[in-house]
């Protein structure tokens, strides 16, 4: 599973980092963007959809490969 924050619509909410701390982190202005070049981690991906689902901006895409 692979995730993508698009920078534009990000408001800085940041309850991607509350639900998935493992696959977000913000930068140094409150943006989020996903850690690991978005790759989501064995065992983090119910974690990384919580975040998808609880994002207000709708922010959050999950990356098809």
């Amino acid at each position: 599973m692979k995730v993508k924050v698009d920078g534009d619509l990000c408001q800085g909410h940041n309850r991607c980092c509350a639900f998935a701390p493992n696959v977000f982190d913000v930068d140094d202005f409150g943006e989020a963007f996903a850690l690991n070049d978005g790759n989501v981690a064995a065992g983090e991906e119910e974690n990384a959809r919580q975040a998808i689902d609880n994002c207000p901006e709708f922010a959050i895409k999950i990356i098809e490969e």
